[in-house]
């Protein structure tokens, strides 16, 4: 896909960093300049990142592995869910609860009470309870589905994680360190963009440069699943084309 040009990634203002006194050192060489007292990303660096960062995403897509999308800060969230959704993949965009993936085992138990208890639901089993118990149930699937709501369709560790703002989500980023989980982020002036794999060196605080961004993380990813959906579909009617051609043989041998 193509990656957007300076000025469009600059019309996104994806190049608009903290004010200098909020500047991580090793940030430094991803830094054009000053504009006024805030720190202004270099937005070629910008682009060669994003393209690394997006060709790994299509990667880990093709090899049909999991990324889990991460952004818990309210310009963030409802970007988070919509994106995530609309790949298919786990999110978080509530609260990271720890150990979620360095203490999966009881991370997942409270995955597979949720399913239960809304199959329950659907299926009208607490019509047996009381009206005092049915709604401590709903309060405990309301809650349960705000902590693990978004991991209802993780039921192994993620390949990859995709972070927005890593200083909001350094518990994420730990543990996913810790595991080895390649880590794709925003990465903005006042992050360290040596903890990750692939940083994208961008403004992950306003809401069109993270929309700009997660657009394009969309795109990526639904390419590379299209174009799976588009292979079994040629495969499927090349083994209907391949019965009918071995029926039409074993009735000739039969003749």
């Amino acid at each position: 896909m193509k990656i957007p040009s300076v000025e469009e990634l600059a019309k996104n203002a994806v190049h608009i960093g903290h004010k200098t006194g909020k500047i991580c050192p090793q940030m430094l060489p991803y830094i054009s300049g000053i504009q006024a007292t805030l720190h202004i990303i270099d937005l070629e660096k910008t682009r060669e990142k994003l393209k690394q960062a997006l060709d790994f995403l299509k990667k880990v897509a093709q090899d049909k592995g999991i990324i889990l999308f991460v952004g818990t800060k309210p310009v963030a969230k409802k970007l988070i869910r919509e994106t995530a959704e609309a790949v298919d993949m786990p999110y978080v965009n509530e609260k990271w609860i720890g150990g979620t993936l360095t203490n999966f085992s009881v991370i997942s138990k409270s995955i597979e009470e949720l399913k239960k208890m809304k199959e329950e639901k659907e299926k009208n089993v607490w019509s047996i309870y009381t009206k005092k118990e049915q709604l401590n149930l709903s309060r405990k699937l309301e809650k349960l589905e705000k902590l693990v709501g978004g991991l209802s369709n993780l039921d192994r560790l993620p390949d990859a994680l995709f972070i927005v703002d890593l200083v909001e989500e350094k518990t994420a980023l730990k543990e996913a360190r810790k595991l080895g989980i390649p880590v794709v982020a925003l990465v903005d002036t006042n992050a360290n963009p040596t903890f990750v794999k692939y940083p994208i060196p961008a403004n992950d605080d306003a809401l069109k440069s993270v929309q700009f961004l997660l657009d394009l993380v969309k795109q990526a990813i639904s390419s590379v699943k299209e174009k799976s959906e588009e292979k079994n579909e040629e495969k499927k009617e090349e083994d209907k084309e391949d019965g009918k051609e071995n029926k039409k043989n074993k009735d000739k041998e039969s003749k």
